[in-house]
């Protein structure tokens, strides 16, 4: 596949995109945009220069997102408005745009008037960097590699089945839930994962439905759980009367928790779950059909491995698929 950089020449001579920002404390309404005004390819943001994404990918990253009436959508980096004033008028969520050049967000402004959802739609002067996003269900983006990896411990630490979309670049380590492309621009969709690690005691005696209420201590099976988590992706083993055995086929997306081990009878079993907090609730299927279960984490849940700072090296990676030295 060729590199971005290989990409992004290919796609367009004037360079890469995107109103990125600069955001004031106290949100100063934008100057009215210049009689005449009209976005430019290649006009100069902040950060880096302004190309839109076309209307059929930022549809589809929206519908992948499965963006509905009760979401809220942030855009950073919302350049001409496209998405937000999309997002209101099509898929009925309330949305607003964050942009650093304040003819953009008056020219926004106008567009979503002349759309008819003003009422749903707001535009902010502002700074991706400094702005509290932190209510959005669904944050859209179209920026740089590095300002990806910049955003990404705030995008990790938001509520569980967040969802994230970004148009062209991708966020490192971080592996995307969905990938699109049309028009030769990929497009990707995250889920904001909840955090499963540590280690999580299942009672089945104490859950299951067809469990006799006569079994003795003795006789309750009792599964420990010891879960490492990396972004969504989850390793670990399973502790069954004192036998180990991996965890297998394991990721969280959103608050739902999926993998399979095999028991000590050799026996295939799948769980599947929500996790709520330090509790989780699910089914068990194996050969003799489903069975309810809920576990408690013991502890303190450990930092999930990429909820931090990108590494130096995921940096530099970023910089060199812009064909930076």
């Amino acid at each position: 596949m060729p590199s971005a950089f290989a990409r992004i020449c290919a796609l367009t001579t004037l360079s890469l995109a995107l109103g990125a920002t600069a955001f004031a404390a106290s949100d100063p309404a934008p100057a009215a945009a210049p009689a005449g005004f009209e976005p430019a390819l290649g006009q100069k943001g902040k950060d880096v220069m302004w190309l839109p994404t076309p209307d059929v990918l930022a549809t589809r990253l929206l519908t992948m997102a499965k963006l509905g009436p009760n979401d809220k959508l942030v855009d950073l980096g919302s350049g001409d408005g496209k998405i937000v004033i999309m997002a209101a008028r099509d898929f009925g969520a309330t949305a607003r745009g964050v942009e650093f050049d304040p003819r953009m967000v008056a020219h926004s402004e106008a567009a979503a008037a002349d759309a008819g959802v003003s009422q749903k739609t707001r535009f902010i002067q502002g700074d991706i960097f400094k702005h509290d996003f932190s209510d959005a269900t669904v944050v859209a983006l179209y920026l740089l590699p590095e300002l990806n990896l910049k955003l990404r411990p705030q995008l990790m630490a938001m509520a569980p089945g967040t969802r994230i979309v970004s148009h062209y670049f991708d966020m490192g380590r971080w592996s995307p839930d969905q990938e699109a492309e049309l028009q030769g621009r990929p497009g990707f969709l995250w889920i904001v994962p909840a955090n499963a690690g540590g280690t999580w005691r299942i009672d089945e005696k104490s859950t299951s439905a067809s469990t006799s209420a006569s079994t003795s201590p003795s006789q309750a099976k009792t599964t420990v759980l010891s879960l490492q988590q990396s972004f969504q992706l989850l390793k670990g083993t399973a502790t069954i009367d004192q036998r180990s055995k991996p965890v297998e086929q394991a990721r969280v997306t959103g608050q739902a928790i999926a993998f399979s081990l095999v028991d000590e009878n050799g026996k295939p079993r799948k769980f599947e779950g929500i996790i709520d907090g330090d509790r989780l609730r699910g089914t068990i299927t194996d050969a003799s059909g489903p069975t309810p279960f809920s576990a408690t984490r013991e502890g303190t849940a450990p930092p999930i491995d990429g909820s931090g700072p990108p590494t130096q090296e995921e940096q530099n990676q970023a910089a060199l698929a812009l064909g930076a030295q």
